[in-house]
Parts: structure tokens; C-alpha cells; sequence
């Protein structure tokens, strides 16, 4: 049996989920410290910071810039690249995170690119794009479990 106020509290957890998201999507904060083009940054930074040689191959060698991709990712929160059932379970970690949903799908992209970083290394900058804009088929659980390890090893690096 369903509670009567299943409705409602689904809707206040979307609008909660969406309400951290809303400056990525107001064109006069791209270029702000909170806007898209900045959290896309961020995410390039989080990269560089758990895998510098594969951020160095992606953003220098084959210079796939990361909004050709992971703009997509973020402002749709990755249901583009998920059925809808690994969609909930992500939504469901970006909803139950105490940092916010904002860092944990932003560790969530950084560890989906960690996970084809074999063939990412081994490719140019059209077979990036392809497989980037494509992200293949993978276990959710362990990308969330990959993403948690991104939160870890950064905690450890504070003073």
C-alpha cells in the first residue's frame, strides 16, 4: 500500500534534487563562480586531482573540452546516459549525500570517466568524444562505489 502522501513527498525530493542545479541553468550565470561553465571546471579540476594523466590526455592531447560532454551530464543529471532505473539510484545518492547533490554528481562524472580511462588513454579526440557522449553500459553500484573512494581520498587530503 502506498502512502497518501507518496505524491508529495516524490515531488518535494525533485524539487529538491533540482533546486542545488538551478544557477547551471540561468544563462546569466554562466560565466559566475555558480554557473555552468564553473561547475563544469570544477569537475575538470576533481579529474585532474584523482587522475592527472588521464585529465592531461583528455584536456591536452586529444583536447576533448569536458563541455562537450559533461554538460550534458550535469544539466541533465545524467538520464541521458542511464536507463531510468540506475537514474533513480543516482538520484537517490545525489538526494542522500550530506555534501549535496552538486559535489556528489560532480564525483559521480569524474568517476565515470576514471572507469573508461583504459580506453580513453588509448584514444583520439573522435573516438573521446563518441565514447564520452555515449558512456557505455556500466554497474551502477560500483561507479557510486568509485565515486564514494573520490570523496575518501580527498578527505584524506585535507589538512
Amino acid at each position: 500500500m502506498i502512502p497518501a502522501s507518496a505524491e508529495a513527498d516524490t515531488f518535494f525530493c525533485f524539487v529538491e534534487l533540482l533546486s542545488g542545479f538551478r544557477d547551471n541553468f540561468c544563462q546569466q550565470l554562466d560565466n559566475s563562480v555558480v554557473g555552468i561553465r564553473s561547475t563544469i571546471t570544477r569537475m575538470s579540476k576533481l579529474l585532474k586531482e584523482h587522475d592527472e594523466e588521464l585529465w592531461r590526455h583528455l584536456d591536452v592531447t586529444t583536447k576533448v573540452n569536458p563541455q562537450f560532454y559533461a554538460f550534458r551530464w550535469i544539466t541533465l543529471l545524467l538520464t541521458q546516459e542511464f536507463n531510468f532505473a540506475d537514474s533513480v539510484h543516482i538520484w537517490d545518492t545525489l538526494l542522500s549525500d550530506p555534501e549535496g547533490p552538486q559535489e556528489t554528481l560532480l564525483r559521480v562524472c569524474c568517476a565515470m570517466l576514471i572507469l573508461i580511462r583504459r580506453r580513453l588513454l588509448a584514444g583520439d579526440f573522435t573516438s573521446n568524444l563518441k565514447l564520452l557522449q555515449k558512456y557505455p553500459s556500466t554497474n551502477i553500484s560500483h561507479l557510486l562505489y568509485v565515486a564514494d573512494k573520490l570523496r575518501a581520498r580527498s578527505a584524506g587530503r585535507l589538512p
